[in-house]
């Protein structure tokens, strides 16, 4: 029998396997899935939002939001899987032996394409949770001001989410094959991403902090 998928986890289970020796699930799959739990907080910003008279005005968008952060709930959680699948491929090339000069270069050749998928799919994780932060700010200027906080919260989650995949995108980065783009290219997409989460955290929590305040 497979063992479940971590979105079958309970939440104690789930931190118990974190806490753990298991090469999986870890920093990858945690970012992902606050950015989940991020998307899902602004999915009900906007549920509480939508339908109501004195919001009447912002019910469409709301609605599109809310759409919006439900995708993006289900690609986090599904990133999250991937993230596990894709660094137990780069333990089990770096398992691989190294005996002789003919093992090594496997070995060496296994790890840099395993860690291919190990460095993209946190590079994904990031430009999504970078969605998913845009989205708490926008629910955050015109959703119910009774959860304003939770929009706080929201966007607080998927600017870690972000930060927390750029740092795996950052460790992989060595062990790339020689050629591969994301050599050369990582770090500017990276700080290019790191300057727009910062941005727009600020302006999330400036937006609940003025309504907050009122």
């Amino acid at each position: 029998m497979s063992s479940p998928s971590l979105a079958e986890l309970t939440v104690r289970d789930l931190t118990e396997r974190l806490a753990s020796r298991a090469p999986v699930p870890g920093g990858g799959s945690a970012s992902a899935l606050a950015g989940a739990l991020g998307a899902a907080l602004v999915e009900m910003v906007c549920e509480l939002t939508v339908g109501k008279p004195e919001y009447e005005d912002v019910d469409p968008v709301a609605r599109q939001i809310g759409a919006a952060a439900g995708e993006l709930r289900g690609s986090m959680l599904a990133a999250a899987e991937e993230d596990a699948a894709a660094y137990l491929d780069v333990v089990a090339a770096r398992r691989l032996p190294r005996d002789s000069d003919e093992e090594r270069a496997a070995r060496k050749a296994a790890i840099g394409e395993a860690s291919v998928a190990a460095t993209e799919v946190p590079l994904r994780v990031a430009r999504l949770a970078a969605e998913v932060l845009d989205l708490a700010a926008s629910i955050a200027s015109i959703g119910n001001r009774n959860a304003v906080s939770d929009a706080g919260a929201a966007a607080l989650l998927a600017a870690a989410a972000a930060r927390g995949a750029a740092l795996n995108v950052r460790i992989n980065l060595p062990s790339l094959p020689e050629a591969h783009p994301l050599r050369a290219g990582a770090a500017a997409q990276l700080a290019a991403l790191d300057a727009s989460v910062t941005k727009r955290e600020a302006e999330a929590l400036a937006a609940v902090s003025q309504r907050m305040s009122v």
